[in-house]
């Protein structure tokens, strides 16, 4: 016992040293300061409206009285339109970041060590200037090239980006304190982590947004209905514990969520896809300075007729049903959410019974912080923007004209004259002058 206190007094992962790698749980995180439990914040209104029931049924009721607020909050910011929801995919990741950053801090705190949550932020604020400065030029090409200051700053962006982390790396080797080496290498290691696992995946979520609300919307809310029906099974249903990182969830929540999700996006993609504001992909008025969703829907979001496999004919008597091809599209995204959206919470989960936590923070009332409500959302991310680049997205021509135009004269005659030999070659090109 004196050995394990002398351990914990100075370094929690000697312990892992003296007592060895295959050692039981316990004995291993027993040096890990516990993180402080955040208080509750439930409104004292809910408090004592609900003093007498359990604490089951009171958070049940709590939860129910926040969620359509919720969802209400997530209706508007939709209706504001996409450079708010970009706004708000900011806020979102920022305070996600904060939430793990300061559960890192409560440890890195305890041995007075300096310069964590500086250069957290600081390489925070490097990631994002990456990612949004890709997005930038990608997405407003014309405006940046037609102002002088973002022409250099975007022909000169990744060195810039790299001279700013090479700042931050130097400043952490500078900040190395004697016989603390480890431990301010697994903070290094913890901020970086978090930068891939927040930043990456918003970045990711606005590239969605970019191909068409509908790509951003239905995807989240999958993830939501998922969440709620899986709560609402396993609430009354439950009996059959699912997994052991979450004592909570049951069978009978996982496979009544996964049914239910599936209807959901099918019926939700049915509604979107007949409106312009959702499907067409947002693009950058260069006349207006503004977004403008507007085009020709594609053959993804034009009715079609599917014939029915014979068992479901004789079921419903149809024969031909009409059906959006995105509609087909929104079962993949409803089965991964459903399927393996579940494992970005039961991750969560267990990152917070490393550091004995119920929740990341107690920002909403009854459902803990953000990052507790976004932890499925960012590997549906992932997901839907690797969906779309293997299935659906072609090549881009107004991407193409861009960079053409972003080239020297000469290299856009040679260009010219290039393409015009090929189409002469093809017979294309007489036909083109003819149908002009």
């Amino acid at each position: 016992q004196p050995l394990l206190q002398s351990s914990v007094s100075h370094d929690p992962l000697e312990i892992i040293q003296i007592y060895g790698a295959s050692d039981n749980e316990t004995k291993s995180e027993s040096g890990v300061p516990e993180v402080p439990v955040p208080a509750d914040d439930t409104p004292e209104v809910l408090n004592k409206a609900l003093s007498g029931l359990s604490s089951r049924w009171k958070n049940w009721w709590v939860r129910g009285i926040l969620t359509p607020a919720m969802i209400s909050f997530f209706f508007i910011i939709i209706y504001l339109g996409p450079m708010v929801l970009m706004m708000i995919v900011l806020c979102i990741q920022i305070k996600c970041f904060h939430e793990i950053i300061t559960i890192g801090y409560s440890v890195y705190h305890s041995y007075h060590l300096p310069w964590f949550r500086t250069l957290s932020w600081y390489f925070l604020l490097c990631v994002n200037y990456f990612f949004y400065g890709e997005t930038v030029t990608d997405y407003f090409f014309t405006l940046v090239q037609r102002e002088e200051p973002l022409r250099i700053l975007s022909k000169y962006h990744r060195f810039i980006s790299f001279a700013l982390y090479l700042t931050g790396f130097c400043m952490f080797v500078l900040s190395l304190v004697k016989k603390h080496y480890r431990l301010q290498f697994y903070m290094f290691g913890w901020t970086h982590v978090t930068l891939l696992i927040v930043v990456t995946q918003s970045h990711l979520i606005i590239h969605n947004l970019f191909e068409g609300m509908i790509w951003f919307i239905v995807p989240i809310s999958c993830v939501i209905c998922n969440d709620i029906m899986a709560y609402m099974f396993g609430f009354f249903f439950g009996r059959t514990p699912l997994i052991k990182l979450s004592p909570k969830k049951t069978w009978e929540g996982f496979i009544g969520g996964f049914f239910a999700t599936i209807v959901f996006g099918i019926l939700l993609s049915y509604v979107m896809s007949g409106y312009r504001f959702f499907v067409c992909p947002v693009e950058f008025n260069n006349d207006s300075n503004s977004f403008t969703v507007d085009c020709k829907p594609s053959e993804l979001f034009q009715l079609q007729d599917y014939g029915l496999p014979p068992v479901l004919q004789s079921i419903t008597g149809w024969t031909i049903v009409k059906l959006y091809p995105f509609q087909i599209h929104s079962i993949a995204l409803s089965a991964f959410a459903s399927i393996m959206g579940p494992f970005g919470g039961f991750f969560a989960s267990g990152f917070k019974r490393a550091f004995k936590i119920k929740d990341f923070a107690n920002t909403i009332p009854g459902h803990g912080g953000i990052m507790d409500r976004f932890d499925c959302q960012y590997l549906m991310a992932t997901f839907v923007n690797v969906y779309i680049a293997s299935f659906i997205r072609g090549p881009n021509p107004s991407k193409v004209i861009q960079q053409l135009l972003a080239l020297r004269p000469d290299q856009q005659l040679h260009i010219f004259n290039s393409l015009k030999a090929h189409l002469t070659e093809k017979g294309l090109l007489p036909l083109l002058e003819e149908a002009a």
